[in-house]
């Protein structure tokens, strides 16, 4: 493997007592999302090499590593936003086309992102009832009493009143602006949501709330995730398996558990390391060595 060091930004938040996601027993079903030996170049870059996962129903597969390694390329190309690449991308068994515009409506439904960025995925002019309700209608054809009604149980269900429903984006903070993204997310009524760092822009409170509604939603509705993130707390805190990219390529992968324990890839050793950790037992260690003196 090619000697290279994780860049800063691979992040996590102090530890403390969280569900341990990767024990989770759940029936077993086969992978809502299987992917085998997918490629994707520009031109004379590989941006994903040779990469291959599944993910079951109501799990969480976590996509980690630095900027650059190729985990939002091979988000955008499981949802066809990145077209023309080679192997295979099945959802419950069948072969998607590679570009958008050429998948059934139901597989658009079934298959939904929430982006890192809320400000840039929502149109500020629409009402939230305007972009929550429009993939109620479009994949639905609910009349608006119907769409009016579907989007006040989306919004309780993300955890706002529903009398937000005739605010627009700029009255929300980003917490909420982002609990709107899932609600959209979750009115086409998918199988699987891809999360391209839907954190990372977010206070650390505000993030951890929000994976704790990502995790209930996952509880409660039975969803599938893949969760793309530099951050390996968010990664324990949500992740069911975990694959380790490195310069378009998938160089480990298993359970979470599994992952981050010991003996490491010399890879994921490395990002490891590069995580700050707060010593709470620094002053003592100052203390003794001025005893010494």
């Amino acid at each position: 493997m090619h000697e290279h060091e994780p860049a800063a930004e691979v992040s996590v938040r102090p530890e403390e007592p969280q569900p341990d996601v990767a024990a989770r027993t759940l029936g077993e079903a086969g992978p809502v999302l299987a992917v085998d030996g997918l490629r994707k170049e520009f031109r004379s870059l590989v941006a994903v090499d040779d990469v291959s996962f599944a993910i079951p129903a109501g799990r969480s597969l976590a996509i980690v590593g630095e900027s650059g390694s190729g985990k939002s390329s091979l988000a955008r190309v499981v949802v066809g936003l990145l077209p023309r690449w080679t192997g295979d991308v099945r959802l419950d068994g069948k072969s998607l086309p590679s570009a958008l515009a050429q998948r059934a409506r139901d597989i658009l439904r079934r298959l939904q992102m929430v982006h890192q960025m809320p400000d840039v995925a929502l149109n500020p002019r629409q009402t939230l009832e305007e972009i929550i309700g429009r993939p109620v209608s479009f994949y639905f054809g609910r009349r608006q009493a119907a769409i009016r009604e579907r989007v006040a149980e989306l919004l309780s269900l993300v955890g706002l009143p529903s009398d937000f429903a005739n605010r627009r984006p700029g009255q929300l903070s980003g917490g909420q602006k982002q609990r709107v993204c899932i609600a959209r997310a979750l009115a086409a009524e998918p199988d699987l949501i891809i999360c391209d760092e839907p954190t990372s822009a977010l206070d650390p409170l505000v993030a951890e709330e929000v994976l704790k509604l990502l995790r209930r939603l996952q509880d409660e509705l039975g969803l599938a995730y893949m969760f793309i993130t530099h951050d390996l707390g968010t990664v324990r805190r949500i992740a069911h398996h975990t694959a380790v990219m490195l310069k378009g390529e998938i160089i480990a992968q298993g359970a979470t558990a599994d992952i981050f324990a010991p003996p490491f890839h010399p890879y994921t050793e490395k990002l490891i390391a590069s995580v700050p950790e707060m010593d709470t037992h620094w002053l003592d260690g100052v203390l003794a060595k001025r005893a010494v003196h």
